[in-house]
């Protein structure tokens, strides 16, 4: 499970070190002030609670004024929050603020732009395990935030039988009579997935059973189209390799159940943005 505090606490150690000594050497230790959120791109918006964690970790006196929620889409000029308290602080959480919600933003606009080239289908887009290591969960919850599902969250939460462990394994269905004996023995209870590279495998799995989702890598549309027909709903069904912007709804229009997409978490572009302090006007009213 994840464990926020200790990825900050080693990503906080990994920055400042023994200490912020810019921020030391030019900033007075009680001199207070504000920055906020500036938002510079389109998208949707994902990391905010992990934003506070970090202010908190660095500073529990510091005061966030939150003004735009995970999920919500943002646009150049929108201000996401707003923090307020001593300027030191607030300098030595800044980059890794940014680096994470920047990185997770980008994740939920890039799925949520998957996700709006099949609206109205019934097909669910998923992610995969190409995700950043010791960044999964969040990664996945970017995903979530985007509009997205998650598929396994590891190797230990499904079966998921692979081209791989089918050829080392002597073929499909000593493949599955494997799982099904490994199951037996430990207790487990666990769906199974397979992956099938062509229409022969596929009858194999359909003939053998004992599988909860079968995977179809690397059909063209009209291959997986026949697929689904075959299977006639008789298992769930994924398809997955060569997917992208461009193709996903020819793909999710053959009633596929299921699409999965790497890209999501490991081809996107971050969002722009920046922590920009605060100046106070001379026409404020706090100045008057």
């Amino acid at each position: 499970m994840l464990d926020l505090d200790h990825i900050i606490a080693h990503a906080l150690n990994e920055d400042i070190g023994d200490g912020d000594h810019t921020s030391l050497a030019v900033i007075p230790r009680e001199t207070g002030g504000k920055a906020h959120l500036k938002i510079k791109d389109n998208g949707i918006l994902a990391g905010i609670p992990v934003a506070e964690k970090i202010f908190q970790k660095i500073d529990p006196a510091l005061e966030m004024t939150i003004f735009k929620k995970d999920g919500e889409k943002i646009r150049p000029d929108d201000i996401a929050f707003e923090i307020k308290g001593k300027i030191q602080s607030i300098l030595s959480a800044e980059r890794l603020v940014l680096n994470f919600m920047q990185r997770l933003s980008g994740i939920a606009t890039e799925t949520h732009r998957v996700v709006e080239q099949i609206r109205g289908l019934d097909t669910k887009i998923l992610d995969t395990r190409k995700t950043t290591p010791n960044l999964r969960e969040l990664e996945k919850y970017a995903v979530r935030i985007g509009g997205g599902f998650n598929h396994r969250m590891g190797l230990y939460d499904m079966i998921m039988i692979k081209d791989n462990h089918v050829d080392f394994a002597g073929g499909v269905v000593p493949a599955i009579e494997s799982v099904h004996k490994y199951l037996k023995i430990t207790g487990r209870k666990l769906k199974i997935e397979i992956e099938v590279r062509n229409f022969e495998e596929l009858y194999e799995v359909i003939t053998h059973g004992k599988v909860d989702r079968i995977m179809l890598d690397n059909f063209s549309p009209e291959d997986l189209a026949d697929a689904i027909g075959i299977i006639n709903r008789e298992f769930e069904t994924e398809a997955s390799g060569g997917i992208n912007l461009s193709n996903v709804r020819q793909y999710a229009e053959t009633g596929v159940d299921f699409i999965s997409i790497g890209s999501v978490t490991h081809n996107f572009r971050s969002l722009d943005m920046s922590l920009k302090a605060v100046i106070p006007s001379i026409w404020d009213d706090d100045q008057a």
